[in-house]
């Protein structure tokens, strides 16, 4: 379990809600700190059991580079409300989702795409659907199909406990355990908590079947021809490292390692993580307007 590395909102950053055709999301705007914004702004979505709040560390570094970055909570995580409808919480449907608040957040530019873990799936079904033309895209801990290992293990025991038990004993049975082992300081800890009870059930119980039964798309998301970033941890224990560098190669994207890094290196590893979103960006950028120009 991977926690944000603080949550005091650092200078540039505040809290959002984000009104779209398909509802409202909560999100976190950080803006460049001289107020000028001069690059295509970004969006960034969490994983599974995450929120807008995993990507803290990076969002301030991510913004000097002269844009405008969205990390939003998903449907029905943390935040954002949910509804009862399982049908809700699909890939395609959130991605649907991703499509409205690229269109609302964009007002009119191309706007890059980032998905971590389950985010990844989301986000590569608002750019395989075609609604949304972004200025790049970027799996970040994520994989060509459903996750495998532990991750999925622990999948789908969300999925058959959530609707038995409920949340407060997934919390109790699960979470708190590795929580506390792993040293988790008492403020993350109450932070943890109350995140994941402000999740939905349905949805949570709904995505996590999602992240074990996606099937492979990456033959549909090279077909794009969207600027791609494959970015993973060196140790993690999501979708293996194999798996990610095959998927990588499969789509002509640029593949990232980050050192030291596990599932999560927005968290672990924020400024290299950021320096190599903002690079990557700036490239794909430049690409654009050359083509154009042409």
């Amino acid at each position: 379990m991977s926690t944000p590395r603080f949550l005091h909102l650092p200078p540039g950053v505040t809290p959002r809600k984000i009104e779209t055709d398909r509802g409202m999301f909560a999100a976190l705007e950080a803006l460049p700190a001289t107020g000028v914004v001069e690059r295509w702004p970004a969006i960034l979505l969490p994983g599974l059991t995450g929120s807008k709040e995993d990507f803290i560390a990076v969002l301030q570094t991510l913004a000097l580079s002269g844009r405008r970055v969205l990390a939003v909570d998903l449907r029905g995580q943390y935040e954002t409300p949910g509804l009862d409808d399982p049908a809700a919480y699909t890939c395609a449907a959130l991605g649907a989702d991703v499509d409205a608040l690229a269109q609302r957040f964009g007002d009119g530019e191309p706007v890059h795409l980032v998905g971590h873990s389950f985010g990844g799936l989301v986000a590569r079904e608002a750019a395989i659907d075609g609604r949304t033309k972004f200025a790049s895209f970027t799996l970040m801990g994520s994989g060509p199909a459903g996750i495998t290992g532990k991750r999925a293990g622990h999948a789908r025991w969300l999925t058959r406990t959530i609707p038995l038990s409920g949340l407060e004993h997934v919390w109790h049975a699960g979470f708190e355990p590795e929580a506390l082992a792993a040293g988790v300081p008492d403020d993350i800890l109450a932070f943890l908590r109350q995140r994941l009870l402000s999740n939905s059930p349905t949805g949570l119980a709904r995505m996590a079947d999602e992240v074990v039964s996606m099937r492979d798309r990456t033959e549909e998301l090279r077909q794009i021809e969207v600027p791609t970033l494959v970015l993973y941890g060196e140790h993690d224990d999501g979708w293996p490292a194999e798996t990610q560098q095959e998927m990588a190669a499969a789509l002509g994207a640029d593949c990232v390692v980050v050192p030291g890094a596990a599932h999560s290196p927005a968290v672990e590893a924020p400024e290299t993580t950021a320096a190599a979103l903002v690079r990557f960006w700036n490239e794909a950028e430049s690409h654009t307007l050359d083509t154009r120009a042409t």
